[in-house]
Order: C-alpha cells, then structure tokens, then sequence
C-alpha cells in the first residue's frame, strides 16, 4: 500500500541560499523601541534567542558626539577639553558596553549559528552554496504545530544543551551487538545445482525495495523447485512511473557469479519458449494464485506441477509471496545471501552515493564496512597522509519520514489541520481509495481520537523531531532526509526544521548536472537514499513497516559491527507520551522516550516469523563471535 519507496525526496525551503541553514528562533534581529521612546537595547526570548540592537547604540553615541561638537567661537577648544574632563567616565563607561554587547552578540552566534553544510560542485571544487526549494505537489499551508508545549520545552532544552559538553549516548549501539558478524556468503555444501524442471520468470511489481524483496525470494523459490532464475524483470507502474530494469539498478554479473554455486541464472529463457502461450497452458502464476507468505507445501502443489509440464512458469506481480518460518535453513540463508551480498548498485548510483556521503562528512574515506559494501571502490580504504591530518569526518542522523499523503490519507487520523484537511484527506480517499471508502460505508471505524491515542497514526515530522530532541541530539545535527513528498510541505516540516535547521536531501549535495541521470528514474533515486540511509551514523525510521526502513535497518544489522545504531520508535508507546503534552515536563518526556528507544535497540534474535531482511541475527545470516 502506497508510495513507500516513492524517492521525490522533499526538500525543506531554507531561510536563505546558503546550506547554512539558521532557524529564525536563533536570528538575530534589529531592537525595538520601547513606548516610551527610550531604545531597547537588547532581550532574551524563548529559546534563548536574543535581540541586539546595533542603531540603538550608535544613535546613543551621534546624540553624545553632537554634544561633543556644540562648541563655538574661541572658547571651542577650552570647553571641549572641560567636558572631556567631566565626562571621561561616561564615555569609557559606552565604550565598554559597546564592547561587551558586541562581544556577547558574537558568542551567541558562534553558538546558535550551526555548522554550516556544503557540497562541492565536482571533486576538486570550493565548495558552492545553492538554494533549496521544494516543490511538494501541495499547496504550502500555514505552519500546523500539534505540540506547542513540548515543542516550547525542546527549544528551551536545545539551548541549554549548547554549554554541555557530553553527547547523546545514541551515536552508538549497545555493546553486545558487535558480537554478531556477517557470514551468509559462506560456501554451499550443496554441490553444483542442476535444473531438472525448468526455467522461472518473474516480474516484480512495487518500488525498489518491493522488487529487492522480490528478487531474492525468486532465488529461493527457483533452488527449492530446483529450477533456472531468469534475471527478473521489473514491472511498469504509474504510481512509480520508472522504467529501470535490473540491469539499470543492480550490477548482473556480480549477482549471477555470486549466486553460481546454489541457483543456475541466465539472462534470458531458450528461444522454443518464447512462443508459448503461457497464460493458455496454466504456466502463468499471478499473486491470486499464491498465498501471502506462502510455505514451502504451497510452491510444490501450485507451482511444480505447471512447472514440470511445460517447462516454464511466470510469477506476474511477484512480491511478498514467500514466508520465514518454517523455511529450510538452507533457502534462509540464500535469501540472507542475496540480500546482503549478491545485489550490488551499478556504478553509476555507487559514484552519486558516495558523492553525498563524502560532502555530508567532507571526507572520502571508509569509516566502516558498510561504507565499503554499499560504495565499492568509490570511497577510499584507509586514510591517506593528506587525509589523516585533517579532522575527524562529520557525523549525520538519516531520518526516512512515512508522511506522504497516500499514508495521511489511508490512515483515518486527523493531524491538527481542522476541516480543510479532513476535507482535503477525504477527497484523496475518494479518487485513490475507492475501495476503503465503500467499507467504510458498511462499518463503523474507529474515531481519529482513538487511533491517535492507539498510535495508529503515522508520525508526523513534528513528532519525530521531538523524539530526536528528547534523545539529547543537538541543534546542529546534520539530519539527511529520505523519503517521498511530505504531507503539508513546509507547514509539515517547519516544526523539525526550526528544531534542527540542518536538514539536508540529496538535492543539497548533487548539482543539477550529477542529479540529472537519475531525475526521471524513481527507483534509482530511491537507492540514493538507500545508500545515504544504510551509510548513516544513525538512522531513524517513523514507520517500521515500510520496506525501506526494513531493508535498512537490517543491512546495519548486518554489516554495521555494532556501530551503526538504529532508532525505532514504539507508535503505540509514543501515542501515550504524546497525550501528555500539555502537562509533561521535559525531563520527565526524555526519561519516557530514551527508555522506548533503548528497548528497541535489545540486541534480540530473530523470533519466528519474523523477516530475515529486517532482522538478520540468526544462525542462517549471521554468526555470533563469542
């Protein structure tokens, strides 16, 4: 359902053209007057912002030097050296708060003002400043804040958090996950396989993660039926409108080579196949012929026998249709094979995805194994003489939003935007849900009241923002921003960007000639996020459920050595936190929220059922040191 791997990744509008990106709680502003006349010279607003007011004191010093000036005829001179005299103290008295204002204002900017954030235009380049804008598909609202009083708190908490020298504890992950290694790509002891039945076509349908799934699933299913994978194919949609194959987005050689000693994989089926009717002979396999996860028992009653007549059968539409448990050991870890090691992006998406990943931490070198499995040789190895000098490499959260208007809408939630947005959802409903809004018609749903309170609502940004606010995460965070077109837009958005102004997307460190390759292929797209998000110092998921968040999460499972933590917030827990929102104080909302989020760290095997993409630490994926 929906747009989960849509890759149009929003970018927030910025406050100016540079990737410096300072949230106008923080900026500084000319002072006002009071009623009385008299100027303001400065004042602390919520936050910890200042006012400071430069005209103030320089029409304060023209007014005195008039004075110093007023002076006529012979007596000019004696009577500028008597007022001198007399008001020598005033005037060091000025100058000294003169010094002190300017000298403060400076410490407040070099604390509020984030580090700013560039991205060269081409190796070798300075670096180049360019405006964001978004166009979002909706039209910008005013800003819709649900959470005024935690958000009040998050600002002030922000603030205070500048002079503290310690971090969040969550740029790492608990100590018992560096136990776990990758070892799915060990040899099979099965010998060469052998086709005796015949050949597998499949056309995977949804977006790029989707088709992942799929294809490592048709690998399991072709070594179980003991038959020939042809390269599958993916299916044409107009939800995703990208017409990349496999050969567009994953490297064919590699995947066949590394495959070779489980599963035969040719690129194309014999040519006396070609003529058959395969829909006529009942070789034709649709997702109405098989069960949702599907066992074992399935494939060799509904599948095999077709199979062994004709020789062939096409899986149209193949997706989720093979399930985890009970599976053998041996399919488990072919699946765990082809996910972690046989599907390697081309060349072309490998170079983009390190040229984000090198401008985000301005460096091109590894700082672990992910790096190196999702890049190839794109990022270097080990630091260079040149390199090593220079400082540590920056560090970036990478936060994938499930706020697109397809979940909005499919949801039944409301979001603080009163009648026009119930009224905007509705309509939404009506053109691209037909179906749902027919059984809602027959039976009662449930209130948004109780669905919110249930947390069966997608986050929204502004709900994720105060989860990393109440992780300690500071103002100056880099947050990468995947996912597809944010729901609302800027209004959506402001709430996370006013809380963390270094929100960045792809689009900020690729120039439009880099992009361009990529621009009308969504899925190509997608893996840029997929590599800035599997790459990430921490990522954050808002929605477990979507194949994205799945895929990575357990690609750093896999590949992370303990050092690539992953932040999973309970919807169900988080709800009830929320609800106190008018009354909770700040210490007692980050008590709350560290608690959910260390309980989904818990370094767990995977239980029954449970997807191995998603969770790789079992014996089929992964061993265990010690």
């Amino acid at each position: 359902m929906g747009k989960q791997d849509f890759p149009k990744s929003p970018r927030p509008d910025k406050p100016n053209s540079s990737p410096a990106f300072v949230s106008k709680e923080y900026q500084f502003r000319p002072a006002e007057l009071q009623n009385s006349g008299e100027p303001f010279l400065g004042r602390r607003l919520s936050g910890g912002e200042y006012k400071w007011s430069r005209d103030t004191l320089f029409h304060s010093l023209k007014n005195d030097s008039v004075k110093f000036g007023a002076c006529k005829g012979g007596y000019a001179g004696k009577r500028n050296a008597i007022w001198l005299r007399k008001n020598v103290g005033t005037i060091l008295l000025t100058l000294g708060l003169m010094s002190f204002l300017f000298l403060l204002d400076s410490i407040m900017v070099s604390i509020f003002n984030p580090s700013a954030v560039y991205y060269n235009s081409a190796p070798g380049e300075s670096h180049v400043t360019k405006e964001s804008k978004i166009n979002y598909g909706t039209k910008e609202k005013a800003p819709v804040r649900m959470y005024d009083h935690l958000l009040n708190l998050a600002y002030s908490a922000h603030a205070e958090r500048q002079f503290k020298q310690h971090p969040t504890t969550f740029w790492q992950e608990p100590p018992k996950a560096s136990q776990w290694k990758p070892c799915a790509d060990r040899k099979s002891a099965k010998g060469q396989p052998r086709n005796n039945t015949g050949f597998i076509l499949v056309s995977a349908n949804g977006g790029l993660n989707q088709q992942r799934v799929a294809v490592c699933n048709a690998v399991a299913v072709a070594t179980l039926l003991n038959a020939t994978l042809v390269i599958p194919k993916f299916l044409f949609s107009n939800v995703w409108n990208d017409p990349s194959q496999f050969s567009d987005i994953y490297q064919e050689e590699h995947f066949m080579n590394s495959l070779k000693d489980e599963v035969n994989i040719v690129k194309e089926t014999p040519s006396h196949l070609h003529s058959l009717d395969l829909e006529a002979t009942g070789s034709l396999i649709t997702d109405a012929d098989i069960p949702k996860e599907a066992t074992v028992l399935d494939y060799l009653k509904i599948v095999l026998p077709p199979l062994l007549k004709n020789g062939v059968v096409h899986f149209l539409g193949f997706g989720n249709r093979l399930g985890f448990d009970p599976l053998p050991s041996e399919l488990q870890k072919l699946r765990c094979k082809c996910n972690f090691h046989a599907l390697k992006f081309v060349p072309k998406i490998q170079e983009a995805g390190s040229l984000i990943i090198k401008r985000i931490r301005k460096t091109d070198v590894s700082t672990n194994l992910l790096d190196k499995q999702v890049l190839g040789n794109f990022i270097s190895n080990a630091p260079s003489e040149e390199h090593s000098s220079e400082g540590s490499p920056l560090k970036y959260l990478a936060l994938h939003l499930r706020f697109e208007i397809d979940m909005v809408a499919y949801s039944l939630c409301e979001f603080g935007g009163g009648e026009k947005e119930r009224k905007e959802l509705q309509s939404y409903r009506e053109i691209h849900f037909p179906l749902l809004v027919e059984r809602l018609k027959l039976s009662k749903p449930a209130s948004p009241e109780e669905l919110r309170r249930t947390g069966k609502c997608p986050l929204t940004p502004e709900e994720a923002a105060l989860v990393l606010a109440g992780l300690s995460f500071k103002r100056d965070t880099i947050v990468y921003l995947a996912g597809s077109q944010i729901y609302g837009g800027q209004s959506r958005l402001q709430p996370l960007t006013s809380l963390y102004p270094n929100v960045v997307t792809k689009e900020d460190f690729l120039t439009p000639n880099e992009l361009a390759p990529f621009k009308n292929f969504s899925s190509q797209l997608a893996a840029l996020d997929f590599i800035a998000c599997a790459t990430a110092d921490v990522f954050a998921m808002t929605d477990s459920g979507s194949q994205l968040s799945s895929l990575v999460s357990g690609f750093r499972t896999y590949f992370g050595a303990g050092h690539a933590p992953t932040l999973r917030p309970s919807k169900n827990r988080l709800a009830t936190i929320m609800l106190e929102n008018g009354t909770i104080s700040w210490n007692r909302f980050e008590e709350r929220v560290r608690k959910m989020i260390e309980e989904g760290q818990r370094v767990r095997l995977r239980s029954f059922g449970r997807s191995i993409y998603r969770q790789p630490r079992c014996r089929e994926c992964m061993c265990k040191s010690h």
